[in-house]
Formats: C-alpha cells, structure tokens, sequence
C-alpha cells in the first residue's frame, strides 16, 4: 500500500454516526483531516461517503429508517444537504476545495454518461479539489442500488484507475468467524484470492443505520481487485490509521490485486 498517488476512500453510515443516528462530527472531522493532508501530500483523493439517509433520519427527528422508498428518499434530500454542508465546512477549515457528485447505477451503464463522468473527475483532480461521491439516493428507485455504496466505490476506482481502495467501516476486517459470536474468530490480514468458501463465510446484513455488511464489502472486494487495484477493509473509528497503512504497516483486511 505504498507508493499511492490516486486513493478512493468509502465510509460507511455507521462509520459517520452515532448509535442515537446523530452524526459524529468529531471522527468526520479527523476523516477530513487525514484527507486534506494526504491530498497536500500530493495525493489524488476521492472520498466516497454514505450517510445521506442516516443523517436525514436524524435530523427529521424520526425514530429509525424509513422503510418505505419515498421515505427513504425524502430522508436523503434532507440528509445530503446537511452532509455536505459538514464536509465543506470540515474540508474547507484545512484550506481544500470539494466538489460533490451524486451518481446512480445508470451513470455507470450509459457509455457518454460515464466518459462525462470520468471527465468531470479528472478536471477536479486537475483543480486540485477533492471529489466527493454519493448515491443519489433522491432519484434512485432501487431501495439499495450499491449496497451502503461499497460497491460503488469499487466501481468509482475502477472508472478512475485508482491505485487503492480503502474501505472505512466499524469493523477491524474479515474474520475467520463472526466475532460477535465466536471468541476464537481471528482477523484475515491478507486474501490472496476471494473463494466461494470466502462469500459464504461473509453472509449476513450490516447494521440498523447502515445497509451493508461484510458480503457488501467482499463484492466491492472482488470487482476492484479483478481490475488490479488492492482493496483494504478497515474499521474507521480512528482515521489516523490511514497514515499507518499508507506507510507500509499492516492494519485491517488487505484484498490483494489479482496481478499483485
């Protein structure tokens, strides 16, 4: 994981949150901290967020997640605006510029769409700003269209050719169990290779706040590897542990790239 000059960084609603589904603004903070300095660094960051609906949830006031579509939906209007209102705000206090791109499945699937796309990433890249990505879970008619957008990062560094991917979640990484359950799992540090063994060991649902899961986190896994870029999986409580693992040292889950 050294040597990166083009990064996609995904966290997740759990990771932006509170258990009350308050967003925690003290840990987004530190998240936008260790971005901007990475990207003064001279890296290319692209910070894929999830959050919209959770934080809509929160600031409606609703008791949980709306599980009717329009709900949902109405939820992430309300949610996107107070979302990027903080990661301008938290970004703009360490002197970077964002650009927000919210994307649905079709963006991907339509081939003009999808060259506007990249082309819209790149001039960002070129203003020196930094592009953050979200479902547009306003307009999308899909209930989970990416999966609390994991796969949509994978997707995202693969139309950009990113040189990694870090997952942000609440977990440490794959298990060999689920640790919940089992006081013998062990933390997977490195996958050569993702096995149908592997995606049934991954199965289940993420959390109440959040829609994915470790299988959600596999599948992005599998789409980013196959194109050759390594993927890690780590738990986002402390976003200073992305120094550690850009520094060569060996934190969370690393998927390798099937050419690696």
């Amino acid at each position: 994981m050294k040597n990166i000059k083009r990064l996609v960084v995904k966290v997740g609603t759990s990771t932006l949150t509170y258990a009350t589904g308050k967003t925690n603004l003290r840990r987004m903070m530190q998240l936008c901290a260790v971005l901007s300095d990475l990207h003064n660094a001279g890296m290319d960051v692209v910070l894929v967020t999830s959050g919209a609906i959770g934080v809509g949830v929160g600031r409606l006031g609703l008791e949980k997640k709306p599980q009717d579509i329009p709900g949902r939906q109405a939820a992430a209007c309300v949610g996107q605006c107070e979302l990027m209102f903080m990661y301008d705000k938290f970004f703009g206090e360490y002197g970077q510029n964002i650009g927000q791109l919210l994307v649905t499945k079709s963006d991907f699937e339509h081939k003009t769409r999808c060259e506007n796309l990249l082309n819209a990433f790149e001039k960002l890249f070129a203003y020196g700003a930094i592009p953050v990505v979200n479902e547009n879970d306003s307009v999308a008619t899909e209930e989970i269209v990416y999966g609390d957008n994991d796969s949509l990062s994978a997707i995202v560094a693969t139309l950009i050719c990113a040189d990694a991917l870090v997952i942000l979640s609440d977990i440490d990484g794959l298990f060999s169990a689920d640790p919940q359950n089992d006081p013998d799992a062990r933390l997977i540090p490195v996958v050569e290779t993702i096995t149908p063994e592997l995606e049934t060991l991954c199965g289940g649902a993420g959390t109440s706040r959040g829609t994915g899961g470790m299988v959600t986190k596999l599948h992005a896994a599998k789409i980013a590897t196959e194109k050759g870029i390594p993927v890690v999986v780590m738990n986002g409580s402390v976003p200073q542990d992305l120094y550690r693992l850009l520094d060569g040292h060996q934190v969370g889950t690393l998927f390798k790239a099937k050419n690696a």
